[in-house]
């Protein structure tokens, strides 16, 4: 395995703590603390409690990594509520 050669998992946010760090579930069960990759910071992706993640580990440090990806909630991808019309009647 080569230096530079990083693990990547699965796994669920459970708690946000402070100075932009996430307490993350793997699915193999272990707890490790993860931050914000900066391309998620540059474009302003938001994780909350409770959404899947992928997250990068180094092999030579595995109670930290870095979250590289946030995965589509699939509710919001379901059908939507229909559309109400105008609010307010035109004269």
């Amino acid at each position: 395995m080569a230096k530079e050669e990083l693990m990547q998992f699965d796994g669920l946010v459970i708690e946000i703590l402070p100075d932009a760090r996430y307490r993350v579930q793997l699915d193999q069960g272990h707890e490790i603390v993860a931050y914000t990759a900066g391309k998620m910071k540059k474009n302003r992706i938001k994780t909350l409690a409770g959404d899947r993640v992928t997250v990068e580990m180094s092999p030579y440090d595995l109670e930290k990594g870095r979250l590289v990806f946030r995965h589509k909630d699939e509710r919001a991808s379901g059908p939507r509520p229909p559309q109400r019309g105008q609010q307010f009647r035109r004269r």
